[in-house]
């Protein structure tokens, strides 16, 4: 622990020393940056411990914008990730959905690594890291946008948004486990929790290919409890890829060309598996027995945790979730955070008249076995951090079903390495006006009793408490034009 001390020293004496900021959402600009070096609380330092962690462990961060949620996960001393805190989303911006284009208000979703080049201490908005969008599969996909970030002042145009207070506990969870030898961090951003409800409920969305996609990531996670190794071939993600058996040559991955031949662990492979069929069982189910999908609502940009709509003049969740609490508990509970005057919360719902889902639903073809393969990040050169990061051995690295009840699918040998055969790729979504959000769903019944059902769907109002709406955020400066994380920790 001694040992690191003068480096540690050194490192706030550079960033201190940094004059250029970093862009990100709407740009960023000059900051003080004693914020950047405040301590984890002594009270979360204490969670740790009682978990047992250490505060220089491995993180690792989840991401779930229907639950407005955000995890951070810590390696314990037994070598497991282990949840150490869950954060409310202040804010988020665009729809249940991965980013496509520059402009679209989307806030992404997919797998991330976050490099200490990433952070940025100098942001406009507190702090915030860079998420790396897009990232080698994005990229693949003609998707473009830059300067996604999870940052504080709880307004987002495409990023995850917190309060300053969470952001400032975020950023120093992540700049200790730096200082402690992780290398980068992964974020994994999720439309929703994958759960079977959820994804019975969002069964018929034009997105659910690329959302069984990445569940097969999040999959992994669940049963392993590990750091999910990422790659891209085809267009496509693949987890926790190792070269065959025997095989002396080491696997290359070209995101837009084909796979190698891989395959997962064997015991990986069997426990997701099981996990994928026991989910697609549930959600047969839940289908069969009448459980609604989830309609298009219009004229809704993005979503809030409840906790802070609660606080707010006519304040609205959105997109996200309130089935997990309400506003009449929530507004009697203190905000987690500085909610300033200047937060633009979610439009109120507008349901579209259209057909009920209960009817006969879909079918639903089953998912594909996990495939067999490591995000690469573009990386960032030429600073302080990034040359640091070379001394000492850091990096910084740049489906198709519907759904009705069908056979499980042919489970594969226990205990054999799943070797994984070329699979078709999803066509891309098409790119939407962000002036004019389009409805998801088509076709309007001009009926009476329609109207009339929409009309008694219409929510009610929310109890709010104006006087936090009425507190300020200092620090926001004017924005400056976008730089790296690498031109800020330049000695000029």
């Amino acid at each position: 622990m001694n040992s690191r001390t003068p480096v540690r020293a050194f490192l706030a004496s550079a960033a201190v020393a940094a004059s250029l900021a970093l862009a990100g959402c709407d740009g960023e600009s000059l900051s003080t940056n004693a914020k950047a070096n405040k301590p984890i609380p002594e009270k979360l330092v204490g969670e740790m411990d009682q978990k047992n962690m250490d505060k220089a462990s491995p993180m690792l961060v989840r991401l779930f914008k229907q639950e407005a949620e955000l995890e951070v996960w810590k390696q314990d001393r037994n070598g497991r990730y282990a949840l150490l805190k869950t954060y409310p989303i202040c804010r988020w911006s665009g729809d249940l959905g991965p980013k496509i284009r520059e402009g679209d208000r989307q806030a992404p979703e997919g797998f991330y690594t976050i490099t200490p080049a990433q952070m940025n201490p100098q942001s406009a908005y507190y702090l915030s890291f860079n998420m790396g969008y897009p990232n080698a599969f994005d990229k693949a996909l003609g998707r473009t946008g830059s300067q996604l970030m999870v940052h504080g002042d709880c307004s987002s145009r495409g990023c995850y948004a917190m309060t300053d207070e969470q952001i400032s506990e975020i950023y120093s969870l992540g700049r200790e486990s730096f200082f402690g030898g992780q290398r980068a961090f992964q974020v994994q951003a999720y439309p929703f929790r994958m759960t079977a409800q959820n994804m019975a409920k969002h069964r018929n969305n034009p997105n659910m290919p690329f959302w069984k996609m990445i569940k097969e990531g999040n999959d992994h996670f669940e049963v392993t409890r590990q750091e999910p190794k990422v790659d891209f071939c085809e267009k496509r993600y693949v987890f926790d890829a190792q070269a065959p058996v025997g095989s002396n040559k080491p696997l290359a991955f070209n995101p837009a060309g084909a796979c190698p031949v891989y395959q997962i662990p064997p015991e990986v492979a069997d426990a997701v598996r099981d996990k994928q069929r026991e989910d697609e069982v549930k959600t047969a189910e839940l289908i069969t027995r009448g459980a609604p999908a989830a309609k298009s609502s219009a004229g809704i940009d993005g979503g809030m945790n409840v906790v802070f709509a609660s606080k707010l003049p006519n304040g609205q969740t959105g997109l996200s979730d309130t089935n997990s609490a309400n506003f009449s508990v929530a507004s009697y509970s203190a905000a987690p955070g500085t909610i300033p005057p200047h937060v633009n919360p979610p439009r109120a719902p507008e349901p579209q008249f259209g057909e009920s889902f209960l009817g006969a639903p879909p079918s639903m073809a089953p998912v594909a076995e996990p495939r067999v393969a490591a995000t690469t990040d573009s990386g960032n050169s030429g600073n302080f951090f990034s040359s640091l990061a070379k001394k000492v051995g850091l990096g910084g690295s740049d489906t198709t079903a519907t759904a009705t009840p069908a056979p499980a699918p042919k489970a594969a040998t226990k205990s054999q390495p799943v070797i994984r055969p070329p699979m078709a790729v999803a066509a891309k979504p098409a790119a939407r006006d962000v002036r004019t959000p389009e409805p998801k769903l088509a076709a309007t019944p001009n009926t009476a009793a329609a109207r009339a059902s929409v009309a008694s769907a219409q929510p009610s109002a929310k109890p709010t408490q104006s006087a936090q709406a009425e507190q300020t955020l200092t620090g926001a400066q004017p924005a400056l034009p976008a730089n790296s994380f690498d031109s800020r920790f330049s000695f000029r």
